[in-house]
């Protein structure tokens, strides 16, 4: 995953950019939580690297998820809390997929 893509999504170190992706991307998941949006969900994992401004070492590649990185922690721990597999529109889908 590149530092743009994030970017580019709305993922910004000043927040949240309005009218992107990732403006639609907090408001769906507002919705379906019952109003706010959960740390270590797919919005707040994207903004916390958006305002770092760095994706690096996340371990999120155009190659996949690298083994012993935080990205595959991240698929370990939502695998195990879903029953063995990682559910598409999870945390770990939506930010491997930007």
């Amino acid at each position: 995953m590149s530092d743009q893509n994030v970017h580019n999504a709305g993922f910004t170190s000043s927040g949240i950019t309005g009218k992107s992706l990732a403006s639609s991307m907090m408001s769906q998941e507002a919705r379906a939580s019952g109003g706010g949006v959960h740390s270590g969900g797919p919005t707040a994992t994207l903004q916390e690297m958006g305002a770092r401004g760095s994706t690096h070492s996340s371990g999120f590649t155009s190659k996949g998820i690298s083994g012993g990185s935080l990205a595959s922690q991240m698929m370990s721990q939502e695998a195990r809390s879903h029953g063995g597999g990682t559910p598409r529109g999870g945390t770990t889908s939506t930010v491997q997929s930007i």
